[in-house]
């Protein structure tokens, strides 16, 4: 399995979840990746877990002297960079009618600006030819009930990945995207319902869900090393879709 032989890869939002899952895939296939995120025990938990082919680096995503320091320690560490799959995200609920001026910020300053100044930090250190990845969301395309800041960052960087398509690829540079469906990850639990009202909106999803079960984060991962991988060559500001069927039948 080498794929990646030789390939320098970042993930943000790498210690958990699916960006845990694709740095495996990214090592299994000869890569060497570094992975980024703001919690210093699950990094250094994860990387013991990853081994010798990562290094972490901790930081947010909201703060660009993070990011700068991201990309510096990359390029002394393993060099410029291969591939860049831009996870982090935050996940949280509030209807629109309830959405504060802090929770709005909170929410685009992680999902859309953290997620934006990550690329433009990262183009100056991207190899020609290289792949870039971010994750977008299924809900994306649909009114979800108190999803619209989700909705609104994710549909705005659905858009940057044409745009971003269209700047990089004189240099041979792809990017594109990948939209989850209902993955089964940390974030889940984090979106400020109640375990009850969790519990219920979980059982509501599966049964939309054509498959009838919610996805893992490594069918996630392996979508993204598609993409990472010279097998997706002939793609380019596209938006692959992982959903058991959920937003397609």
């Amino acid at each position: 399995m080498d794929k990646l032989k030789n390939k320098v890869a970042v993930i943000t939002g790498g210690s958990s979840g699916i960006g845990l899952a694709t740095a495996k895939e990214f090592i299994a296939n000869g890569a060497k990746v570094v992975i980024f995120g703001r919690g210093k025990q699950a990094l250094d938990e994860a990387v013991t877990e990853l081994g010798s082919n990562s290094f972490a680096v901790q930081g947010d995503v909201c703060k660009q002297t993070d990011l700068d320091k991201l990309f510096s320690e990359t390029k002394s560490k393993f060099g410029a960079i291969d591939i860049l799959f831009i996870n982090a995200a935050q996940v949280k609920l509030a209807p629109i009618a309830d959405t504060t001026e802090a929770f709005f910020d909170e929410m685009i300053n992680v999902n859309f600006k953290g997620a934006y100044f990550t690329l433009q930090k990262a183009i100056p250190h991207l190899n020609n030819n290289a792949s870039v990845i971010i994750t977008t969301s299924w809900l994306n395309s649909i009114g979800f009930g108190g999803s619209s800041l989700v909705s609104a960052s994710k549909a705005a960087l659905r858009s940057v990945v044409r745009v971003a398509s269209a700047e990089l690829v004189d240099k041979g540079i792809r990017v594109n995207a990948v939209s989850p469906g209902a993955i089964g990850t940390p974030l889940w639990g984090k979106i400020g319902l109640p375990e009850e009202v969790l519990k219920s909106a979980g059982e509501a999803i599966t049964n939309q869900i054509p498959i009838k079960r919610w996805g893992q984060p490594e069918e996630i991962a392996k979508t993204v090393l598609f993409l990472a991988s010279d097998d997706s060559s002939y793609i380019v500001g596209n938006e692959l879709t992982v959903d058991g069927g959920l937003r397609q039948i």
